[in-house]
């Protein structure tokens, strides 16, 4: 099987579901939030927000900062 990275989705991802994920953000755990979200459909995507694995797991860079991409 081939797997290609595909750019340009429009993704809403946001844990603030606990019963999608009981662990939550751990952004919003440590500043007492709910502010953070990975990806806001048609609006933003976190800071920390570093992408999405197969079987829907995604890349955060907590507790560090976002790893800029190379130019």
């Amino acid at each position: 099987m081939d797997i290609k990275k595909l750019n340009g989705a429009n993704m809403d991802i946001d844990f603030s579901n606990p019963l999608f994920n009981p662990k939550g953000c751990p952004w919003n755990k440590e500043e007492n939030t709910t502010e953070h979200k990975c990806a806001v459909k048609n609006t933003s995507i976190c800071d920390y927000f570093c992408g999405v694995e197969y079987l829907d797991t995604v890349l955060c860079s907590y507790p560090g900062k976002k790893i800029e991409e190379e130019k």
